[in-house]
């Protein structure tokens, strides 16, 4: 069974810093594209960064030089450590896998940029 298990998040004040992790499990992990997406009330999910199987990764551009997306193969886990964080970084982060013709979601973890 798949599973894509979020956790991390929580309320932050402007110009703070958290650490997102997703551990995996149920399928080929290092074979596998991981992102992280983020969803705002009223708004669409959009993509926030992207770490394919051999390490290389994109970023959307609202979050260049404040975000970084890892990921530790031996221990089936994505990390996106958030600096700098604004309050319009205030959205739901979900975990992305995307690789031999399927994609799974996990559940979303809430992150709050608010003083």
């Amino acid at each position: 069974q798949v599973q894509l298990v979020e956790s991390g998040g929580g309320l932050v004040q402007p110009g703070g810093s958290l650490r997102l992790s997703c551990a995996a499990s149920g399928f080929t992990f290092s074979r596998y594209a991981m992102s992280w997406y983020r969803q705002a009330p009223g708004k669409e999910r959009g993509l926030v960064a992207v770490i394919i199987s051999d390490g290389s990764t994109n970023y959307a551009e609202s979050v260049k030089g404040r975000f970084t997306i890892s990921r530790d193969n031996a221990k089936n886990t994505v990390y996106l450590q958030m600096n700098s964080l604004k309050p319009e970084d205030t959205a739901v982060y979900f975990c992305n896998a995307v690789g031999n013709r399927v994609a799974y979601w996990g559940q979303g973890t809430q992150v709050t940029v608010s003083s």
